[in-house]
């Protein structure tokens, strides 16, 4: 328990560098709303290329994941939060031939899922690259996909308030480890 306001701020007072890779509006600090989840890090990281219109979001988000790991000094503690901008509508592109009249559906949807799974290993390597590692891997919502009439995450219904959640330790490879 840190006596502090927020566990970031808890973990910055550890020595933990604070750092989020946002991707959502809410980390966009482009009006006051999406600057109080970016300016509880010590550095935060948002682009065009990171948000919910981007095709390839989730890669570049990764990428510059990757930076900030290689630029950290080795002994460096690192908290770093990624908000995954590819899960969210719009999803449609994710499918090969979709357009936007077609719109996004449970099938987009799980393209989208497919779309981070083959990058996910890349920042889960990065993670791990200098110490074990603590994953917390969630969902801040779900989304309705015509369930009981509805569509859509800004709703309460049990399809959006039901996420996933794991956590689990990266362990890293042994090369990293003797370092």
């Amino acid at each position: 328990m840190y006596d502090t306001p927020d566990l970031v701020s808890g973990l910055a007072a550890e020595g933990y560098r604070t750092v989020c890779v946002g991707g959502v509006g809410f980390f966009n600090r482009q009006a006051p709303l999406g600057s109080v989840l970016p300016g509880l890090f010590q550095e935060s990281h948002w682009t065009p290329e990171f948000g919910v219109t981007s095709p390839t979001s989730f890669a570049s988000q990764v990428t510059r994941a990757e930076q900030v790991v290689r630029e950290l000094p080795g002994e460096q503690r690192l908290f770093l939060f990624v908000n995954v901008a590819a899960l969210h509508q719009p999803n449609w592109f994710h499918t090969p031939g979709a357009t936007r009249e077609d719109g996004d559906t449970r099938a987009t949807h799980a393209a989208a899922l497919e779309y981070v799974d083959r990058h996910i290993g890349r920042l889960f390597a990065a993670a791990s690259s200098r110490r074990r590692c603590l994953a917390i891997v969630c969902s801040d919502h779900g989304t309705a996909y015509g369930e009981d009439g509805y569509t859509g995450h800004r709703i309460g219904h049990e399809s959006v308030w039901t996420v996933p959640y794991a956590h689990f330790f990266l362990e890293p490879t042994a090369a990293e480890a003797a370092r």
